[in-house]
């Protein structure tokens, strides 16, 4: 319930800002970032509240046909999720790693055609599932998802598994990995290269009182610490909330393995929590949409942050924007 409640309104709150800022619109990666929330808020209202019915009642809570089509919007949501996630990491790269050719190398166009190949994959398998009737209910993760009935055909659904994990989690990951190691990269030379010039003014100003030397060493510690925490959270979340699903279901292919109901559950509700966690890890934590929501609320609240000087906030946004990059 506390997973479904948050992942419901961060994600609403991304949309939010998506439509009302006008700078966040202008951003490729905003292309990315809205399919990914709008993705996790279909898969929060369509699929979370079956599930917790299948955990409350253990039973299959809907009929047939519902409960397949439930499974087929879990399985395509869930990919596409990743999908995105990858193509954030790309923006990133290009963005980091070639700053002056990236209007041409990540223009509104290619970050369409990446969200088009998303869906299109995305949608294969769950298609080809439901075609084999592979789509059912399925009372170790109380949830209607990827299922096996018929022993007859688990040669052919384990292949169809290790293919569809093999080319949404392990090529998000792979994808994932490639592209911040490389920005982390740029980023420890840039670190680096600012220290050297820090460094080289401290010993020019002899007279800087120590509290002062004290600070700007400090600020070098932490400058060289937050690309690492941010690249680690990307990674990170991505592994620890996919990882442990992903895996279980790998595992219950083998015919000898029965997987326990309750870390089943538990499982399941970790791939559930990565849609509650990915406003704030890619969104609501920045400063941009921080700004975005205060001009909102003061907007609903018919407050003026700054009445007597005709201040632009949307001009001073799009600069720390530009700064930023």
């Amino acid at each position: 319930v506390l997973v479904l409640v948050v992942s419901l309104l961060s994600n609403l709150l991304v949309l939010l800002c998506f439509v009302y800022s006008t700078e966040i619109r202008k951003q490729v990666a905003g292309v990315f970032l809205v399919n990914l929330s709008f993705c996790n808020l279909l898969l929060t209202v369509l699929n979370m509240p079956f599930t917790l019915l299948g955990i409350l009642r253990n039973q299959q809570p809907l009929g047939g046909c519902v409960c397949k089509a439930v499974g087929f919007l879990e399985t395509f949501l869930t990919s596409n999720t990743m999908l995105s996630m990858a193509a954030l990491s790309i923006d990133k790269w290009i963005a980091v790693v070639f700053p002056l050719s990236y209007t041409s190398k990540m223009r509104y166009k290619d970050a369409v055609i990446l969200m088009g190949y998303s869906w299109f994959h995305s949608l294969t398998f769950p298609l080809v599932s439901l075609f084999y009737s592979w789509v059912d209910y399925n009372s170790v993760y109380a949830s209607c998802t990827l299922h096996l009935k018929e022993e007859t055909e688990r040669r052919r659904f384990t292949v169809f598994t290790i293919v569809f994990h093999s080319t949404s989690f392990m090529l998000s990951l792979v994808i994932l990995c490639f592209t911040y190691l490389k920005v982390l990269k740029v980023a420890r030379f840039h670190c680096k290269r600012i220290d050297i010039i820090t460094m080289q003014t401290l010993v020019l100003l002899v007279d800087i009182h120590p509290s002062v030397k004290q600070r700007c060493l400090n600020e070098q510690k932490r400058r060289r610490q937050r690309a690492t925490k941010k690249i680690s959270i990307f990674i990170g979340s991505f592994v620890i909330c996919f990882g442990p699903y992903i895996i279980t279901r790998l595992i219950e292919l083998l015919p000898f393995v029965t997987i326990n109901y309750y870390w089943g559950i538990i499982s399941k509700c970790l791939t559930y929590s990565k849609a509650a966690s990915d406003p704030f890890v890619y969104s609501l934590l920045r400063q941009q949409y921080k700004k975005v929501l205060i001009n909102i609320v003061n907007r609903i609240l018919k407050r003026d942050l700054y009445p007597s000087s005709g201040y632009n906030s949307s001009l001073d946004t799009e600069n720390d924007y530009c700064l930023h990059r």
